[in-house]
């Protein structure tokens, strides 16, 4: 499963972990991406969205409907 929202397009930042001894190792921080289903009303039936906590959170405040149609303007497909 890639780490990306497909509402917000959080992806993963790139940075280093910093040991100790200060060595730097190139590591990736990953958004927290979780796969959600929700029933769409106007199309009858349920879609699979993966979406980062903040796109949850943005889902329950505007609506199954209305963020369907943002993934959809963004060019993905559903």
């Amino acid at each position: 499963m890639s780490a990306h929202c497909m509402l917000t397009g959080a992806s993963p930042g790139f940075g280093n972990s910093i040991s100790h001894s200060h060595r730097r190792t190139a590591r990736r921080f990953d958004p927290n991406v979780q796969r959600k289903r929700y029933w769409l009303p106007s199309e009858g039936r349920y879609v699979r969205l993966r979406l980062s906590a903040k796109g949850i959170r943005t889902v329950d405040a505007i609506g199954v409907e209305a963020a369907v149609a943002r993934i959809r303007a963004r060019g993905v497909r559903i």
